[in-house]
């Protein structure tokens, strides 16, 4: 795959090793503003804004993913493919249906299933389990242990629909021990299988699906901070 891509301007070695992928291109810039240093802008096509900055003295990236399968899966493959870059740590916002899972807790996704048809579409006619990298899913474990965080190590559903939660479907999740619904993991653990690299999703529950609570904008920031803290944390010694 040719530098630059179709939906990334960067040259090559812009990006760091390991990237952090919020969705929403106004974390990302929130990310580089707050957490890293001398940070600047490397991709701004369509708005997707990425920057490389500094965490700690060691080169980090952060660029938005977009919201959904089909956008991870444009994002995460041109990184993997086209610049190189050896791991991604998905950061967002999931949606419990576990009820011993409580506002603000931070998920490490152990696993991903989804309601679409993007993992028959690589596996053919085999199912596929993706999962994420053991090494940076211990690592975020170790790191959430010693700040003494409450997290939970945990399967989710991702799903191609936000507005979907009918009970029925979700009795069915829960059954096979899925502990919360979100958007785009499992494109991004299918993309670093198939390009050998690695891929971890740290989300911070903002939502309970089975009460209708739900965290408020100021909430949802603080508790964002822990968790882009984690994922630092794990980008710093990968």
């Amino acid at each position: 795959m040719k530098v630059p891509t179709t939906h990334i301007n960067a040259a090559k070695g812009d990006f760091a090793p390991v990237v952090l992928m919020p969705g929403d291109p106004k974390r990302a810039k929130y990310i580089a503003a707050n957490f890293l240093e001398n940070a600047r802008l490397v991709n701004d096509v369509r708005g997707v804004q990425g920057y490389t900055g500094f965490y700690r003295g060691k080169p980090v990236s952060v660029m938005a993913s977009g919201m959904g399968v089909p956008s991870m899966l444009i994002y995460s493959e041109e990184l993997f493919a086209a610049y190189d870059v050896k791991a991604i740590i998905r950061v967002g916002t999931a949606g419990t249906i576990d009820p011993n899972i409580k506002l603000r807790d931070i998920m490490i996704v152990q696993s991903a299933s989804s309601n679409g048809n993007v993992l028959q579409r690589f596996s053919g006619d085999f199912s596929l389990s993706t999962v994420a990298s053991f090494s940076l899913m211990s690592s975020a474990k170790a790191v959430c242990e010693r700040e003494g965080l409450n997290y939970k190590i945990a399967n989710v559903l991702t799903s191609d629909y936000f507005y979907d939660e009918a009970p029925e479907k979700m009795k069915k999740a829960q059954s096979l021990n899925i502990s919360a619904v979100e958007m785009e993991c499992a494109a991004l653990y299918v993309n670093a299988m198939r390009y050998k690299k690695e891929a971890l999703t740290i989300c911070s529950i903002s939502d309970n699906i089975l009460t209708g609570k739900g965290l408020d904008s100021n909430e949802r920031e603080t508790s964002f901070n822990s968790m882009i803290k984690v994922a630092l944390e794990v980008a710093h010694t990968f």
